[in-house]
C-alpha cells in the first residue's frame, strides 16, 4: 500500500474514534448549533451521547424540536423527522 492507500489505512483508527468537533464552536456543550450539527453529520456516538444528554435533561429534549422544526417541510431530512418523533415522545 502506497500513498494515500497506505497513509489512510494507518490512520484510519485515529480518523474515525475522534471525538466530533462542531464547526465553528470551541466548547462541546449541545448549543442549537451543536445539536443540528450532531443530527445533521453525527455519527452513531454522536447520536448516543446527544440521547444520552436528552434524557438527563428536558430542556435538551425542547432544544432538539427547535433545532428540527425548519426542516420538518422537507421530507427527504429524515434525520430531523427521527428526532422529532423522538423528542416528543419523551416531552410527552
Amino acid at each position: 500500500m502506497n500513498g494515500i492507500r497506505g497513509w489512510l489505512a494507518k490512520h484510519r483508527v485515529r480518523v474515525y474514534n475522534r471525538v466530533m468537533e462542531h464547526r465553528h464552536l470551541t466548547h462541546q456543550q449541545f448549543t442549537l448549533a451543536a445539536i443540528d450539527d450532531v443530527i445533521a453529520r453525527g455519527k452513531r456516538q454522536d447520536w448516543i451521547d446527544l440521547r444520552r444528554a436528552a434524557l438527563a435533561d428536558r430542556v435538551l429534549l425542547d432544544k432538539v424540536l427547535r433545532v428540527c422544526q425548519p426542516h420538518l417541510a422537507d421530507p427527504y431530512a429524515q434525520r430531523y423527522h427521527f428526532w422529532k418523533q423522538y423528542a416528543e415522545r419523551y416531552l410527552a
